[in-house]
């Protein structure tokens, strides 16, 4: 959050902040209730994220009906992406932290980027293979601890010695301001882990509403990233990286724990990340292919999209335009496009042409467009001049 703010400055991306919010929290909420009208139409349970967007194509206007399964297959696709282009993430996060420790450590032996990358291969593609998600938990727990422990290291360093006047400027050039919310939409997006959760929740309604579940978690994690991303930004200025353990001392020992322990965090958290689209993949893929070769083919699957994420990673191997092209592709087609089409669709034949809702899901159609193009142009953009000039 606070290389996005560097990208819009302080006051547009305090606003910026409350807008992404919003919107990310008011596509959840029609996604959830899309599906619980579905659930009580088709007299189910409960539906996911992928099955919520299938039925609502199979029981909505007949013309649609047939594209139901083509539906599940774009929505599939936009789940894995999400999860394949933030894991991409994840491996830069882990190189660029370490390279932040052993430059310290052995300054004698700078290696680049691109090389932590490629040591980290071995590593991801062993811890990859685990498949039950029961013995993911541990690696679970490890990674939150170690991320608690690393929040608050970081925050003493971000919120200590602000310098006075600092270099953060108040707005930036408009043509960086798609980097932000590219960048913002990244941090905050969540709606591919929001169905499972409300699914298990022992008292679902209390999910949305007000305050709801939802609602009180989306203004704390507003809060908490606009406040890291604005004082992340006061405290490092134009110098700031695409995560801000980064900017974190490499001279101290405390900086080079977090930083340790972050990337520890990451890498742990790569392969519970992994877990939902290898799930996805290993669906499409089993039916063809013999039950004898159901191992090799899992282990030869996982290898190739730990080999896809890595390969990506030393491609692009910078961290925040990595993840603005990411937000822009990815999260924003999971978290923007999808509710409003399956919410447009689920409705339309309640709905006039005039109606409130039909104005409302167009624009959010616009800010999702204004995003996926600006988002990947600038991504495109910056990658193509840091690049070239080398």
């Amino acid at each position: 959050m606070p290389m996005a703010f560097k990208n819009i400055g302080l006051i547009p991306g305090s606003i910026g902040t409350v807008v992404v919010a919003v919107i990310a929290t008011h596509c959840v909420h029609i996604l959830v209730s899309t599906s619980r009208d579905v659930c009580k139409a088709t007299k189910t349970p409960s539906l996911s994220y992928t099955d919520t967007c299938e039925t609502v194509f199979k029981i909505g206007p007949r013309k649609l009906r047939p594209y139901s399964l083509h539906v599940r297959y774009f929505v599939d696709a936009a789940m894995a992406g999400v999860c394949l282009g933030g894991t991409s993430v994840y491996v830069i996060f882990i190189a660029s932290s370490l390279k932040d420790i052993f430059d310290h450590l052995t300054p004698q032996h700078i290696l680049s980027v691109e090389v932590y990358c490629c040591i980290l291969l071995l590593p991801l593609i062993i811890i990859t293979q685990i498949r039950y998600l029961k013995f993911l938990v541990p690696f679970s727990l490890f990674s939150n601890l170690c991320l608690i422990v690393t929040f608050g290291i970081t925050c003493y360093y971000t919120f200590h010695d602000i310098p006075t006047p600092s270099e953060a400027k108040l707005v930036v050039d408009i043509s960086r301001w798609p980097l932000f919310l590219s960048t913002a939409i990244f941090a905050m997006e969540g709606i591919n882990v929001v169905m499972p959760v409300e699914n298990e929740m022992a008292k679902p309604e209390k999910f949305l509403g007000c305050p709801g579940v939802l609602n009180f978690t989306m203004i704390f994690v507003a809060v908490l990233y606009g406040v890291v991303g604005i004082f992340g930004y006061l405290k490092y200025g134009n110098e700031v990286m695409g995560s801000v353990t980064i900017n974190l001392p490499q001279d101290e020992i405390l900086a080079l724990i977090a930083k340790f322990l972050v990337a520890i965090a990451v890498f742990f958290t790569y392969c519970l990340q992994m877990y939902a689209p290898m799930d996805i993949i290993w669906t499409r893929l089993k039916p063809h292919i013999g039950s004898g070769y159901h191992n090799s083919a899992q282990i030869l699957l996982r290898t190739l999209s730990v080999v896809l994420t890595v390969v990506l990673a030393i491609a692009i191997p910078d961290l925040g335009l990595l993840i603005g092209l990411v937000g822009a592709i990815f999260f924003s087609t999971l978290g923007i496009l999808i509710p409003v089409i399956v919410q447009t669709v689920h409705k339309w034949n309640k709905t006039s042409l005039g109606s409130y809702l039909l104005w409302k899901n167009g624009c959010l159609l616009i800010i999702y467009f204004i995003v996926l193009i600006s988002g990947c142009y600038s991504a495109v953009r910056d990658i193509l001049i840091k690049y070239s000039s080398m």
